[in-house]
């Protein structure tokens, strides 16, 4: 017996989204990003690449890609926007602590 295509579907689509959340965290300065924003919530992408010692282009990509992941939100303040992380940012940091 063959399952449902409605269970495929599904089970495709959970498959995609965990798929966007891994490409979002699967590469170290993301991670280095992710660590910072957890220390330091709340920082503009100027800060990032300051911190971080990294072009601001560079940081900005980095946060867009972790945006797309659902693991930073953005927050607009006046001209600048702040960067916090997302809970599953948080429980993503606790999993890559594990597999130290």
């Amino acid at each position: 017996m063959q399952p449902k295509r409605s269970v495929v579907r599904k089970a495709g689509a959970r498959s995609r989204k965990l798929e966007r959340v891994v490409k979002g965290f699967a590469n170290h300065r993301r991670i280095e990003i992710i660590e910072l924003l957890k220390q330091k919530p709340e920082l503009s992408v100027g800060e990032i690449s300051i911190a971080l010692e990294i072009e601001l282009k560079t940081a900005s990509e980095h946060l867009r890609r972790l945006t797309i992941a659902g693991l930073v939100l953005k927050r607009h303040e006046g001209r600048e926007v702040r960067h916090a992380l997302t809970s599953r940012a948080r429980k993503t940091l606790t999993f890559l602590r594990m597999l130290e």
